[in-house]
């Protein structure tokens, strides 16, 4: 008898057949060149609580890790698929808030037939050129596609849509799973139509248990692939436990553990096998080298090494 979809239940986004084609068409591409793949997912799930939303369950999560190691993956030669959350980290952007170039940013004249001219002092915006200039060489070569999702059904639906889109590509092809995705959702059939009043008194919501997409991730959508999920807790006891208790369940290829505290400058690296512990030092924090580099650094001899068995 054949597994129920899981993400069936949820209501599909519009325009997600379109979104699926053309990243079916991405990958396809990259593949043909012999280009590695990888599906970086960031930011966090947003989870209404009305059938016409006013209030939502969120999280913390900024996106930046995702946005980030988008960044190293793209110097590293992959392909990147980007699945984000809207409004959150952008690969290249995210380093320029809008406070920061509103201020630097000037007209150095009249536009003149349609075109604007801006200048800056270079110190105003350091690494600001350097950091466009990465970006536009990526969307010129055609090796980045950017995928937004809101809520919690859009990024299930897409992340389907995704994995189906890189499955051909087989052991080339990595899930870099590093969106916070909520672990709770109100179903579609339990929800209340209109907003909820407070004038009703205290609130209490029975929420239902989000499908482990990971499962049918490993086992059905993409089985070929080499695959990495992350492992967030606040009590460093557990960390490592609970880690390989996901590796064991879900069989996949890795898990990356970390602390909240201490997320950005340290991580473990978590196989069935092995633990390795990656750390930054005072020294390249101050360099501006950011943990995200290291972290694809192992990945990618991980993959590499991946690769070689499967062939």
């Amino acid at each position: 008898m054949a597994e129920m979809d899981p993400v069936a239940e949820f209501p599909q986004p519009p325009g997600a057949a379109r979104w699926a084609e053309v990243m079916a068409r991405f990958a396809a591409r990259l593949g043909a060149q012999g280009r590695r793949v990888v599906l970086v997912t960031s930011g966090g799930t947003k989870v209404p609580l009305e059938a016409r939303p006013v209030r939502f369950l969120d999280n913390f999560s900024s996106g930046r890790r995702g946005a980030t190691s988008a960044e190293v993956f793209l110097a590293a030669g992959y392909g990147v698929l980007f699945l984000y959350r809207a409004r959150s980290a952008f690969p290249y952007a995210h380093r320029f808030p809008p406070q920061t170039w509103l201020s630097a940013l000037r007209p150095s004249g009249p536009a003149l037939s349609g075109l604007l001219s801006l200048e800056a002092e270079e110190n105003a915006l350091p690494g600001f050129a350097a950091a466009l200039r990465c970006y536009q060489e990526a969307a010129a070569a055609g090796t980045f596609l950017a995928v937004e999702f809101t809520t919690l059904a859009d990024y299930l639906h897409l992340l389907q849509a995704a994995a189906q889109a890189l499955n051909p590509l087989g052991p080339s092809a990595m899930f870099y799973l590093a969106a916070a995705v909520s672990d709770f959702y109100v179903p579609v059939s339990e929800m209340p139509e209109h907003k909820i009043q407070s004038s009703g008194g205290p609130l209490q919501i029975t929420m239902k248990m989000v499908p482990k997409l990971l499962s049918p991730l490993v086992k059905d959508w993409a089985p070929k692939a080499f695959i990495i999920s992350f492992k967030l807790e606040t009590d460093p006891a557990i960390v490592i436990n609970r880690a390989r208790k996901a590796l064991e369940v879900y069989q996949h290829q890795v898990v990356v553990a970390n602390i909240l505290e201490s997320r950005q400058s340290f991580v473990f690296i978590v196989t069935k096998d092995s633990e390795t512990k990656l750390l930054l030092s005072e020294e390249e924090r101050e360099k501006g080298i950011e943990i995200e580099e290291k972290i694809v650094d192992n990945l990618q001899s991980r993959h590499t090494a991946f690769i070689g068995d499967k062939n």
